[in-house]
């Protein structure tokens, strides 16, 4: 799970179940003028009717957690041939629907019908609003600038082993070895041209899949937004992308990168 890839939306959906959770535990009805219905009796809360409190609070709740759920997770998965998704978003509009009626049938409606149907209506406004709102869209918790890569082609510090590094000479007098021409001196391997193009980190703006470098259409992975992945090569115009976990693939759509 990647919680990066969480966005405004998600915490709009976030903040509205927990307040739903909290005003099931709040009165249902509210005191009558004279005060005597909150002396005598406790008022009731969701919980007194399991029926509303688990089948209306918490069903507005478990919406909203396969909603935040879906977004976490790096592919789409079903429960009984539903996405999770959709499925929080039906549940998040059918508490809302429920708890407007229940405020209309009270005859002296208390904190947790006002609060809970506030709360319901938030949670299925930001399901429904975050795929179609680019504002929701963006990414809740900012992704850190990365240190800049090191440019393509640049030789690694210097010192016996690395690649470029001077290598020992041989004695005046020894032995040439295999391969070596007489005198010591090794031969030189032709310089390739430098590349024009260097590394560099990006993110993508909405969920995009990363197709194998052979060319096959089976993608081997989903850059999420809000993560920074490495560009290692430009192919036309796609992008040879490596995540974090070492894979490599083709990013074939690359409008809207935001570079690092």
């Amino acid at each position: 799970m990647n919680i990066r890839s969480l966005t405004r939306g998600d915490g709009v959906v976030i903040g509205a179940a927990v307040l739903l959770f909290i005003a099931s535990f709040l009165g249902l009805s509210s005191c009558d003028a004279s005060g005597s219905v909150c002396d005598s009796i406790d008022m009731p809360n969701a919980w007194d009717v399991i029926g509303l409190g688990l089948g209306v609070y918490m069903g507005g709740v478990i919406g909203g957690a396969l909603i935040v759920v879906a977004r976490l997770l790096p592919a789409a998965r079903k429960v009984a041939g539903l996405e999770l998704g959709p499925a929080g978003t039906v549940l998040a509009i059918a508490t809302a629907w429920i708890m407007l009626w229940n405020l209309i049938d009270a005859e002296s409606a208390g904190a947790g019908l006002i609060l809970g149907f506030i709360a319901a209506l938030i949670l299925a406004a930001g399901a429904i609003a975050t795929p179609l709102v680019p504002a929701l869209q963006a990414a809740l918790i900012p992704a850190p600038r990365p240190a800049a890569p090191q440019p393509y082609g640049a030789q690694s510090p210097g010192g016996y082993g690395y690649p470029g590094a001077q290598q020992p000479q041989q004695p005046y007098g020894g032995q040439p070895q295999p391969g070596q021409p007489f005198g010591g001196q090794q031969p030189q391997a032709p310089q390739a041209p430098a590349a024009d193009f260097s590394p560099f980190w990006f993110a993508v703006p909405v969920p995009r899949p990363l197709f194998p470098e052979d060319g096959s259409q089976t993608p081997i992975a989903e850059l999420a937004p809000g993560t920074w992945y490495l560009a290692v090569e430009q192919r036309g115009p796609a992008l040879v992308a490596q995540t974090q976990d070492g894979r490599r693939g083709v990013l074939q759509d690359t409008s809207g990168i935001q570079r690092g």
